[in-house]
């Protein structure tokens, strides 16, 4: 690999079997809570337990990796957002940060009846992440600070660095699970839907805000290229600065910029960071987890999946706090930004809350201050939990807040 500098650092209350799945919810995760109990706690930026000896050094390298500090010489830019991957996930050990980033799409629409609406994510204009800095030398060529915004774009969204957490599980979790909490139709009339977002290949997405990514593997690789213009072999070669190509002399790196290697040990530190532990709930939070049941909250934030077969022994078949269905659901006008993908400017992927207890921003974009507001400003298919939590009393309110905290 190039030398770098390294820098320290559910479904509640579905029509006629509403009180069953109530039921079933509240035990899964008290049984969860209580084996939790039983293990040894995992704090943010531990590995996953029950490793091999050569998984935990991966594990070690890729760290490094993805503390790795690029420059123009190795690779970084010459548009990019960070300089490392650990600059945007920092806060604790690789998992959140504060920054927020720019992204861009089109949308048009479609009359009723003819073929569905189209999203062009732009790539003749530089694609959808808009880079906000620029190298010495690309400025110097070019007179720009940042990326320009694309003229075709019709929406802006801002995003928050996602939380990276225990995506190694999410990776293996079976399609099949995936469609079976499905209900496109609403067939069931309860007012959440949830359908899966595809990529471009007709494969189910699972990563990203939209859900549009399959892979971890290729959410990695694709975090390289759009973040720090760093080529890999996955994406091996620079975007346009839109839409034109980078002028000649000012990125000196030969691509790819990455090696196989370096992006393989980086793919399994993150694919080997574990969800951290929830701590231990005290009776509000015993309480609040079940009305987060009762109120319809565990119908897309579902509280347990289950990974499928795995040739890493600590991440196959295995049970874990998820509170997602990694399905599409429209959340509401006030939410909505950009398409991705399937995904409508309204359509977002159930939020995993996994270390929700170290956010101190919520949202996609970090627009909410508190977990009330961020409950407040679900709407569409959410809109009947977040009526329901609106109607608790204030001391039941808290208790499903307090829930929330030890997450």
């Amino acid at each position: 690999m190039p030398a770098h500098r390294h820098r320290p650092r559910g479904r509640p209350d579905r029509k006629g079997r509403g009180a069953a799945s109530v039921t079933r919810h509240a035990v899964a995760i008290a049984l969860l809570f209580f084996a939790a109990g039983c293990e040894k706690p995992l704090k943010p930026g531990d590995p996953v337990p029950k490793l091999t000896k050569e998984q935990r050094d991966r594990f070690a390298r890729g760290k490094v990796v993805f503390d790795s500090v690029f420059t123009p010489e190795t690779g970084l830019g010459p548009l990019f957002n960070q300089d490392a991957c650990g600059e945007c996930h920092e806060d604790p050990a690789g998992g959140r940060g504060d920054e927020v980033e720019v992204h861009a799409t089109a949308f048009h629409a479609s009359p009723p009846n003819p073929p569905p609406a189209v999203c062009d994510p732009l790539a003749q204009e530089g694609g959808p992440v808009i880079q906000l800095h620029t190298t010495p030398a690309l400025k110097q060529a070019l007179g720009i600070d940042q990326e320009p915004f694309p003229p075709s774009a019709t929406a802006r969204a801002m995003r928050t660095s996602p939380v990276i957490f225990g995506r190694g599980l999410l990776d293996l979790v079976p399609d099949t699970v995936i469609l079976s909490y499905a209900d496109p139709s609403d067939k069931n009339h309860d007012g959440v839907k949830g359908r899966p977002n595809r990529f471009v290949d007709g494969r189910i997405g699972r990563f990203g805000r939209k859900g549009f990514v399959p892979t971890l593997r290729e959410f990695n690789a694709g975090a390289f290229g759009a973040e720090m213009s760093v080529t890999n072999p996955e994406q091996p070669s620079e975007e346009t600065i839109g839409g034109k190509p980078i002028p000649a002399g000012v990125d000196p790196a030969t691509d790819p910029e990455l090696s196989q290697a370096a992006l393989d040990l980086t793919d399994d530190f993150v694919r080997f960071l574990a969800p951290p532990t929830p701590l231990k709930a005290g009776k509000d939070g015993r309480h609040g987890r079940d009305l987060f049941s009762q109120i319809g909250c565990a119908t897309c934030h579902r509280p347990l999946l289950r990974t499928g077969d795995s040739p890493v022994a600590a991440l196959k078949n295995r049970e874990f706090a998820a509170y997602t269905d990694l399905l599409l659901h429209d959340m509401g006008p006030d939410l909505a930004d950009i398409c991705v993908g399937l995904a409508t400017p309204a359509d977002f992927r159930t939020e995993p809350l996994l270390d929700l207890r170290g956010a101190e921003h919520f949202l996609h974009d970090g627009r909410a201050t508190s977990l009330e507001q961020a409950i407040e400003l679900h709407g569409g298919e959410a809109a009947g939990a977040r009526d329901r939590f609106k109607t608790l009393s204030e001391a039941d309110r808290a208790a499903v807040v307090a829930f929330l905290k030890s997450l």
